[in-house]
């Protein structure tokens, strides 16, 4: 009966106007950096009124897709979503709940050998996965006697694994991670007198050497093998050196 219909809200006018324009900056169609036509451009185009059209603005900004500009310069630049703002969310979210980096870690330590072993199992790993582990791995050599670049490059080469691991939404969860790690691993070590030690710098080039050759191989179980094990000994290295500290959003950009 017409009396116990649930009432259905209708989506209000700025909500629509503010979708659409949302599927212009996701789909691409709006690029990072654009800005968003002149208020009477808009308007034009929308065919709403004035409030309508700066509370579509205002729920963009909401979203993060767009941030306004006051002033002579002034209009709505677009910002497409990104991992790296992904990650400052998510460090965010972390640092409220008091989670450490043995956490964030501890995560990884079960989750990126998953992405080495879907590396290794790409047919197309010779274009798509190899060219870009062996860049990382030169950039590691060729300044392996820098210390404020070592900790960075190594990380490099853990960030290309996830990032080639041909699964959006895990290289968006797990590289997310891996950024958040990457930048506590490199404050510790960059606030620590001593660096790292030229042992465990070359054990761990070693290992990359080594995951880079199984994943060249097709070989899924030893790349998940090496993954884990090079993972285990990375962690215990830089939690022993900076076993106080806590997730700190502010170390990710936003």
């Amino acid at each position: 009966m017409a009396g116990n219909h649930q009432h259905i809200r209708q989506p209000r006018v700025a909500e629509l106007v503010a979708a659409r324009i949302r599927d212009d900056i996701l789909s691409g169609r709006i690029k990072e950096g654009d800005v968003l036509p002149p208020q009477e451009d808009l308007l034009a185009e929308f065919g709403v009124s004035p409030p309508a059209l700066r509370e579509a603005i205002h729920l963009l900004e909401a979203d993060g897709l767009i941030s306004v500009r006051r002033g002579n310069v002034g209009g709505a630049v677009v910002h497409p979503p990104s991992a790296e703002r992904t990650a400052h969310m998510i460090s965010m979210v972390l640092q409220s709940r008091a989670a450490t980096p043995a956490d964030v870690s501890g995560a990884l330590l079960h989750l990126e050998p998953i992405c080495a072993g879907m590396c290794a199992a790409r047919a197309d790993r010779m274009t798509e996965v190899v060219p870009h582990l062996e860049a990382a791995i030169d950039a590691q050599v060729e300044q392996f006697d820098n210390p404020a670049q070592y900790v960075p490059n190594a990380r490099r080469f853990h960030e290309v694994l996830v990032s080639r691991c041909g699964n959006e939404p895990m290289i968006l969860l797990i590289g997310s991670l891996e950024l958040i790690w990457s930048r506590h691993e490199s404050a510790v070590w960059s606030d620590e007198g001593d660096p790292m030690n030229l042992d465990t710098m070359r054990a761990a080039l070693r290992d990359h050497r080594r995951l880079l050759d199984a994943i060249r191989d097709g070989n899924e179980q030893r790349a998940v093998r090496i993954a884990r094990d090079h993972l285990a000994a990375a962690r215990r290295n830089t939690l022993a050196a900076g076993a106080d500290r806590t997730i700190e959003a502010k170390l990710i950009s936003s």
